[in-house]
């Protein structure tokens, strides 16, 4: 019985060795792994058998097994380490790096025009000691319109010009009602601007957008006159276009200044004397401004007679045109890399 089985053992290594030997890749390797030495493997038969010998037979026949099984995993942890090392250099050899190559560039992002614009505009007043100021884009029509002295039977509060929600939420059609919020909080004075996102229902072109943004500014103090509000104005400009740039105040109406204006600004690429950009007028329209109206510091709780004030509301996308020559308020938003690498 034993020399059959050490006869069955032997013809178990000779396949196994031979076997092993064919292996070229270590999947196949695993595969006579498991033919010979898995649970229902080759040596694992032979132990089964192990109930048909003799008692006093076992021990030498399970030594013989453990051998067998220890030169199978010998011969296999040998060829293993082999196609480990084919394998490394086959890759190395397939993944070499010239590193004499120029590296990828990286595609990394940049500001916005907008944003560029908008940080502008805040480094000038920041540096004329104001503060920025942030407020809701869902709004209440009281501060949207009432504490702005904008009546009801106002045309701006028509459904067609302003997105409501219900009859007293909208989506703020200015940055205004920050500054009607600051001026309810009574810490004065105030030197503040309030840029962002505000909604109209406009219909999309060049010129317009239901979406854009808005930097309002709002100074608050005693004895605060137009001739503060025009020096304040006409330094911004100079910041923003040039030394050289001078301004023009227009008459106009709004409702929540009196008296109101509106502002120009002599061509920049001109210098005034007409050219293309500015419609061959020499001067540029950029934003609309006023001294508060007594009434509005009324609701929001200041004496008008011992304070007064101005504002003014700038358009951000107006200035990013103007300040760098775009010529349809779309490409800010329809996101054309072509065009905003350019900046």
């Amino acid at each position: 019985m034993n020399n059959s089985i050490k006869e069955t053992l032997q013809a178990i290594l000779d396949e196994a060795s031979e076997r092993i030997e064919q292996s070229d890749a270590l999947d196949k390797l695993n595969d006579v792994r498991v033919n010979f030495l898995g649970k229902k493997g080759q040596l694992t038969s032979v132990l089964k058998s192990m109930k048909d010998v003799a008692p006093e037979d076992r021990p030498q026949v399970g030594q013989m097994v453990n051998d067998a099984r220890a030169k199978i995993e010998a011969m296999m942890e040998e060829t293993k380490k082999r196609l480990e090392d084919e394998l490394r250099e086959a890759k190395l050899a397939s993944e070499t790096i010239d590193v004499t190559l120029p590296a990828k560039k990286a595609n990394v992002g940049h500001r916005h025009p907008n944003t560029i614009a908008l940080e502008e505009v805040e480094r000038i007043f920041i540096g004329m000691g104001y503060e920025v100021v942030e407020g809701p884009e869902v709004e209440y029509a009281d501060y949207n319109f009432t504490k702005l002295n904008i009546p009801e039977d106002h045309p701006a509060r028509d459904e067609q010009d302003t997105f409501f929600i219900n009859d007293s939420i909208l989506l703020r059609s200015q940055t205004s009602p920050v500054q009607a919020r600051t001026m309810e909080k009574g810490k004065l004075p105030i030197r503040m601007i309030a840029p962002g996102r505000v909604f109209r229902s406009d219909e999309v072109d060049a010129t317009h957008s239901p979406s854009f943004h808005q930097i309002e500014g709002l100074v608050i103090d005693k004895h605060i006159t137009f001739a503060d509000l025009k020096g304040t104005l006409e330094e911004f400009a100079k910041e923003l276009f040039g030394p050289e740039t001078k301004t023009k105040f227009r008459p106009h109406h709004f409702p929540f200044t009196e008296p109101s204006a509106e502002v120009d600004v002599s061509c920049f690429k001109c210098g005034g004397s007409g050219c293309r950009f500015c419609k061959g007028s020499g001067w540029i329209e950029i934003l609309g401004c006023g001294m508060v109206h007594p009434h509005v510091l009324e609701m929001c709780g200041i004496d008008p007679n011992e304070y007064t004030g101005f504002a003014f509301g700038v358009g951000l996308e107006r200035i990013a045109l103007l300040k760098y020559e775009i010529d349809d308020m779309r490409l800010l938003y329809e996101n054309d890399y072509r065009f905003l690498k350019q900046f």
